[in-house]
């Protein structure tokens, strides 16, 4: 019945002016993902404007090719400049650069967009599989969902790295953020200033773009021209037979990887990609040797597991409405703005919105696919442009996009202060992915916690009253338990390595 669906959205997809649009975002995700340091959230956050204006089925087609075209867009800085686009496509510098320096970047590109888009499909089935799964959460009540969007913030300890207290200092201004505006129990705003703009809240729109972007545009001008390397030419396009007979192995393994490890918290995109490089290492026997100095398999495998991981990584959202990492939170975001409720709700309300945008992460795979051969040069005299005005150009769609947000200057103060904000954020190495989750699962968790008190007249009890709350209750202790146990056991881990290695020296 579910494939039935899916075919049903791949129709939908399919209709001309989609399909115009998923073309767009494609090429526009392609162009900005180029950008040297510019991933794909920065690239989703800055192209949330040109979706203004649309149904909110094109839109969210749109958004998500623009995610794809991003994330191939680092590829391309990753094989020929070294630079991965987003952390996922670290792995594949290790190879697809040293090919990039034999001459050989433009077959390493074409494996890397055909390996995207074995792991594109492998995605795209498995979540069609799980896609059941989220009529259970319909049976979820106001104190479900609480603890729901509580384990949501719980879970951002997963994007805290090595200091949990940063994350924590980042979800606490995003919470701050969701306060604003009016009290969803009581009808009183809150922290309004007597500021009408302020009433309904801070734009969410606003505050990514300069969050994600104009953070990033300073960050860019701050270290400046200087840091960019010129690109290597790609010489010839076409990929050899050999090199299909070494990557197909490859694709299919990196892709159940990806896939697998996109159902985690925090989606870890470098961690998937040297998972999948290590395996293809391991299973490589006859070039084991040419990995680090332009093994295929190297881009091949990597290149799969980050586009299965991109597909699955959304199943959280599809099904529990819990954005899993930052370009998926900012993809939660467009959803609220164009008045769709991300999780099993989507399903329920609007099953044929749900199933367009599913079957347009296959459509949009299968257009970077085309686009990869005739493209490639002209991203490469797009990063040949000067420094100065590439970032000048980006900076005054940001003002523009923002602008048209509500037509009020306001909205672009927002996106200033945002941006002051995350530059701050960057130069303190505190992440930004809590922030935004904080202020997308803020409203959520107040309005339920509000609305279960108020159904059971101030019982506690009401968040253990069914067995998916109590599942639920155990589920977040668990997360709680984990989180506080992590940094002891990357303690334990570290103090194991350094005395293997003091083993290993006395040895």
């Amino acid at each position: 019945m579910e494939f039935g669906a899916l075919f049903q959205g791949l129709l939908t997809v399919l209709t001309p002016e989609n399909l115009l649009f998923a073309l767009l975002g494609c090429v526009l995700g392609m162009l900005v993902g180029v950008l040297p340091g510019f991933g794909p959230a920065a690239a989703v956050s800055l192209l949330i404007p040109v979706t203004f204006g649309l149904s909110p089925t094109t839109a969210i087609i749109m958004l998500a090719a623009i995610l794809y075209g991003a994330a191939f867009g680092g590829t391309i800085t990753a094989v020929l400049l070294r630079i991965p686009g987003e952390a996922s496509s670290v792995a594949t510098t290790l190879d697809g650069y040293e090919l990039a320096k034999r001459g050989r970047g433009g077959p390493a590109l074409v494996i890397a967009a055909v390996g995207s888009f074995i792991g594109g499909l492998v995605g795209v089935v498995g979540f069609v599989l799980v896609a059941p799964f989220a009529r259970i959460a319909l049976e979820f009540g106001a104190p479900e969902l609480f603890l729901v969007s509580f384990l949501g913030l719980l879970l951002i300890t997963s994007f805290a790295g090595s200091n949990p207290a940063k994350a924590l200092i980042s979800a606490g201004v995003g919470l701050a953020i969701a306060t604003v505006g009016l009290d969803p129990g009581v009808g009183i705003v809150r922290f309004g200033f007597d500021m009408p703009q302020l009433f309904d809240g801070i734009g969410l729109v606003a505050i990514v773009m300069g969050a994600f972007g104009l953070s990033e545009i300073l960050a860019q001008a701050q270290r400046g021209p200087a840091g960019i390397a010129k690109p290597l030419s790609i010489g010839r396009l076409y990929p050899t037979r050999d090199d299909f007979r070494r990557s197909w192995k490859p694709f299919f393994r990196g892709s159940i990887i990806g896939f697998f490890m996109g159902l985690l918290p925090g989606s870890p995109g470098a961690a998937t990609s040297l998972a999948s490089y290590a395996a293809e290492k391991r299973f490589s026997k006859k070039h084991r040797s040419e990995f680090g100095r332009g093994a295929m398999e190297g881009v091949a495998g990597p290149e799969s597991a980050n586009n299965a991981l991109a597909v699955s990584s959304m199943i959280p959202l599809f099904t529990l409405g819990i954005p899993t990492s930052a370009t998926v939170a900012i993809m939660a975001g467009a959803f609220t703005v164009n008045g769709l409720i991300p999780g099993p709700l989507l399903f329920r309300d609007n099953p044929e919105v749900a199933w367009a945008i599913i079957a347009s992460f296959l459509v949009g795979n299968v257009i970077l696919l085309i686009l990869n051969v005739p493209l490639v040069r002209v991203w490469i005299a797009v990063l040949r442009l000067p420094f100065a005005y590439l970032m000048a150009a980006i900076l005054a769609f940001m003002f523009l996009g923002t602008y048209s947000i509500n037509g009020s200057t306001f909205e672009i103060f927002v996106m200033v202060a945002a941006g002051v904000i995350g530059y701050v954020f960057h130069l303190l190495r505190v992440p930004l992915t809590p922030l935004v989750l904080a202020i997308i699962l803020g409203p959520m968790l107040e309005e339920n916690f509000q609305r279960s008190l108020a159904l059971s007249r101030g019982d506690w009890g009401v968040f253990t009253s069914s067995p998916i709350a109590t599942g639920l209750l155990v589920v977040c202790a668990l997360a709680v338990a984990l989180g506080a146990s992590r940094p002891a056991l990357a303690a334990f881990v570290r103090s194991r390595s350094r005395s293997r290695s003091r083993a290993r020296v006395d040895a």
